[in-house]
C-alpha cells in the first residue's frame, strides 16, 4: 500500500523577541577631570586636566575655565566633573558664561555631579556662572566636597528661572560638604518656575534668582569680609555660622546682577 506523500503546511512564524524600550533621545555623558598639586616652589601645577564635550576645560593665569562645547545642558544629558587639590595647592574655576538648562524630548532631567575633595593646606575656589532654567527643563547639580583639616574652601551656586519672559523650569541642588571627616553642610534646594509653593512667601517670595555662597576651613576667617561686601541680613539675604568652620549665605533676587551683590564674595582675587 502506497501512503501518499503529505504536503507542508505553511511555516510558522518566528518566536517574536520582547520589544525593546526605545533608545534615550538627546542624552550625552561626559566626563572632565582635574588635579591641582603644589610644586617645590609653592606654585601649582595641574598634571590632570582632562575633558569631554561639552566639558570642555581650559587653564588661564587667573582659573580653569569650565568651556561649554555644545548647548545645554540638555534633559538626559549626564556631567561629571571630579576635582582634586593637593595638599598646599590653589586652585579657582569658574565657567566662561553661564549655563542654560533646555528640556529634552523625552522630559527627562539633565543632571551635573560635581565631585571634589581638597587636602590639607589646599584651596579651592569653585564660582561658576548662574544656571538658567528655560521653560520646561529639569536639571539637577549635586556637589560634593570633602576638605581635610586646614584645607580652605569657596563656593559659590546662582540659580535663575527662566530666560527673558520665562517662567522657568525645574531646578534642584544638593550640596554635601564634609570637614575633616565630620559633616559640615547638608543643603537641598528645588524649586520651579511653574510651581506656586515654589513661588510662594515659603520659597522664593517671587523672586526668580535664588543662590548661596559657602565659605569653610582656612576661607571661613574672611567671613566678615563677606559681611562688608554686600547689604547686611534682610528678607532676601541671610548669613549663617555653621557649626564648624564655615559661613553660608544665602540670597533671594529679582536678577542675576542683583544676586551676586547680594551674595557677595570673591570677584576674582582670592577672598
Amino acid at each position: 500500500m502506497t501512503v501518499p506523500a503529505t504536503a507542508p503546511g505553511p511555516a510558522l512564524p518566528p518566536a517574536s523577541a520582547p520589544t525593546p524600550p526605545p533608545a534615550p533621545r538627546n542624552r550625552v555623558t561626559a566626563t572632565a577631570r582635574i588635579e591641582a598639586v603644589a610644586g617645590p616652589d609653592g606654585t601649582t601645577r595641574l598634571p590632570v586636566l582632562s575633558s569631554q564635550v561639552p566639558l570642555v576645560l581650559r587653564r588661564t593665569p587667573s582659573a580653569v575655565y569650565l568651556v561649554g562645547g555644545a548647548a545645554g545642558p540638555i534633559g538626559g544629558d549626564e556631567l561629571s566633573l571630579r576635582i582634586v587639590v593637593g595638599p598646599g595647592a590653589f586652585l579657582r574655576m569658574r565657567t566662561a558664561a553661564a549655563s542654560i538648562a533646555l528640556p529634552g524630548l523625552d522630559g527627562a532631567e539633565s543632571v551635573l555631579r560635581v565631585t571634589a575633595s581638597v587636602a590639607a593646606g589646599g584651596r579651592l575656589e569653585y564660582l561658576p556662572e548662574p544656571v538658567v532654567m528655560s521653560k520646561g527643563a529639569r536639571h539637577a547639580t549635586l556637589v560634593s566636597v570633602t576638605l581635610a583639616a586646614g584645607a580652605s574652601l569657596v563656593l559659590r551656586d546662582e540659580l535663575l528661572l527662566g530666560r527673558h519672559g520665562e517662567a522657568g523650569g525645574a531646578a534642584r541642588t544638593v550640596l554635601r560638604v564634609d570637614y575633616a571627616g565630620r559633616p559640615l553642610l547638608r543643603q537641598s534646594v528645588a524649586v520651579s518656575g511653574s510651581d506656586p509653593v515654589a513661588l510662594g512667601p515659603a520659597v522664593l517670595s517671587g523672586h526668580r534668582a535664588v543662590g548661596s555662597l559657602l565659605l569653610a576651613g582656612g576661607a571661613a576667617a574672611y567671613g566678615g569680609e563677606v559681611e562688608g561686601n554686600a547689604s547686611g541680613a534682610t528678607p532676601e539675604r541671610a548669613v549663617m555660622p555653621l557649626a564648624g568652620p564655615g559661613v553660608l549665605v544665602t540670597a533671594l533676587a529679582d536678577d542675576a546682577v542683583a544676586l551676586r551683590q547680594r551674595l557677595g564674595g570673591p570677584s576674582g582675587a582670592r577672598v
